[in-house]
Protein backbone atom coordinates (compact mmCIF):
# COMPACT_ATOMS: atom_id res chain seq x y z
CA UNK A 1 0.00 0.00 0.00
CA UNK A 2 2.81 2.43 0.89
CA UNK A 3 4.60 1.82 -2.38
CA UNK A 4 1.41 2.37 -4.41
CA UNK A 5 0.62 5.65 -2.61
CA UNK A 6 4.17 6.97 -3.00
CA UNK A 7 4.45 6.01 -6.67
CA UNK A 8 1.07 7.59 -7.42
CA UNK A 9 2.18 10.82 -5.73
CA UNK A 10 5.47 10.73 -7.64
CA UNK A 11 3.72 10.47 -11.00
CA UNK A 12 0.70 12.66 -10.21
CA UNK A 13 1.60 14.80 -7.22
CA UNK A 14 -0.83 17.53 -6.19
CA UNK A 15 1.73 20.30 -6.67
CA UNK A 16 3.54 20.86 -9.94
CA UNK A 17 5.67 23.80 -8.75
CA UNK A 18 7.24 24.77 -5.46
CA UNK A 19 7.83 28.44 -4.68
CA UNK A 20 10.87 29.23 -2.54
CA UNK A 21 12.24 32.60 -1.45
CA UNK A 22 16.01 33.13 -1.51
CA UNK A 23 16.70 35.29 1.56
CA UNK A 24 20.46 35.49 1.22
CA UNK A 25 22.81 34.80 -1.68
CA UNK A 26 23.13 31.09 -2.39
CA UNK A 27 25.72 29.32 -4.54
CA UNK A 28 24.77 26.00 -6.07
CA UNK A 29 27.71 24.69 -8.06
CA UNK A 30 28.10 27.20 -10.92
CA UNK A 31 24.80 28.97 -10.20
CA UNK A 32 24.53 32.00 -7.96
CA UNK A 33 21.10 33.03 -6.68
CA UNK A 34 21.01 36.58 -5.33
CA UNK A 35 19.16 37.48 -2.14
CA UNK A 36 15.51 38.50 -2.22
CA UNK A 37 14.32 36.56 -5.27
CA UNK A 38 11.65 33.91 -5.66
CA UNK A 39 12.45 30.55 -7.27
CA UNK A 40 9.89 28.34 -8.92
CA UNK A 41 11.04 24.74 -8.64
CA UNK A 42 9.44 22.33 -11.14
CA UNK A 43 8.43 19.49 -8.85
CA UNK A 44 7.01 17.51 -11.77
CA UNK A 45 10.31 17.75 -13.65
CA UNK A 46 12.15 16.27 -10.67
CA UNK A 47 9.63 13.44 -10.35
CA UNK A 48 9.96 12.60 -14.06
CA UNK A 49 13.74 12.95 -14.41
CA UNK A 50 15.25 9.74 -15.87
CA UNK A 51 18.61 10.59 -14.25
CA UNK A 52 16.93 10.29 -10.84
CA UNK A 53 14.37 7.54 -11.49
CA UNK A 54 15.79 5.54 -14.43
CA UNK A 55 14.72 5.04 -18.04
CA UNK A 56 11.35 3.68 -16.92
CA UNK A 57 10.52 6.97 -15.17
CA UNK A 58 7.10 7.23 -16.83
CA UNK A 59 6.00 3.73 -15.81
CA UNK A 60 3.91 3.08 -12.72
CA UNK A 61 6.24 0.97 -10.56
CA UNK A 62 5.29 1.00 -6.86
CA UNK A 63 8.31 -1.17 -6.05
CA UNK A 64 10.44 1.99 -6.35
CA UNK A 65 9.49 2.65 -2.73
CA UNK A 66 10.25 0.31 0.12
CA UNK A 67 8.83 2.52 2.91
CA UNK A 68 6.69 5.62 3.13
CA UNK A 69 5.18 8.27 5.36
CA UNK A 70 1.56 8.28 4.11
CA UNK A 71 0.15 6.46 7.18
CA UNK A 72 -3.19 8.32 7.41
CA UNK A 73 -3.82 7.83 3.69
CA UNK A 74 -3.20 4.09 4.03
CA UNK A 75 -5.65 3.82 6.94
CA UNK A 76 -8.40 5.62 4.99
CA UNK A 77 -7.86 3.55 1.83
CA UNK A 78 -7.76 0.31 3.86
CA UNK A 79 -11.07 1.18 5.56
CA UNK A 80 -12.76 1.91 2.21
CA UNK A 81 -11.40 -1.28 0.62
CA UNK A 82 -12.88 -3.34 3.46
CA UNK A 83 -16.37 -2.25 2.36
CA UNK A 84 -16.17 -1.54 -1.37
CA UNK A 85 -14.51 -2.46 -4.60
CA UNK A 86 -13.50 0.60 -6.60
CA UNK A 87 -13.27 0.77 -10.36
CA UNK A 88 -13.03 3.54 -12.92
CA UNK A 89 -16.17 4.41 -14.80
CA UNK A 90 -16.12 3.48 -18.49
CA UNK A 91 -16.69 7.23 -19.10
CA UNK A 92 -13.36 8.17 -17.44
CA UNK A 93 -10.82 9.85 -19.73
CA UNK A 94 -7.25 10.12 -18.43
CA UNK A 95 -6.27 13.78 -18.84
CA UNK A 96 -4.19 15.28 -16.02
CA UNK A 97 -3.84 19.08 -16.11
CA UNK A 98 -2.01 21.62 -13.99
CA UNK A 99 -3.79 24.62 -12.48
CA UNK A 100 -1.83 25.36 -9.28
CA UNK A 101 -2.22 21.66 -8.42
CA UNK A 102 -2.29 18.63 -10.69
CA UNK A 103 -5.85 17.41 -11.22
CA UNK A 104 -7.95 15.37 -13.58
CA UNK A 105 -9.30 17.74 -16.24
CA UNK A 106 -12.71 16.04 -16.34
CA UNK A 107 -12.71 14.71 -12.77
CA UNK A 108 -12.28 11.08 -11.81
CA UNK A 109 -15.46 9.12 -12.21
CA UNK A 110 -15.31 6.01 -10.04
CA UNK A 111 -17.77 3.29 -9.24
CA UNK A 112 -18.08 1.86 -5.72
CA UNK A 113 -19.62 -1.57 -5.35
CA UNK A 114 -20.46 -2.75 -1.86
CA UNK A 115 -18.84 -5.96 -0.67
CA UNK A 116 -21.78 -6.46 1.70
CA UNK A 117 -25.33 -7.24 0.61
CA UNK A 118 -26.90 -4.95 3.22
CA UNK A 119 -25.18 -1.72 2.10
Amino acid sequence: MTMIVNETLRLYGPLTLLLREVRKEVRLRKLVFPANIDLLLPNMALHHDPHLWGDDVHLFKPERFAEGIARETKIAISMILQCYTISLSPAYVHSPMSIITLRAQHGIQIMLESLHNDA
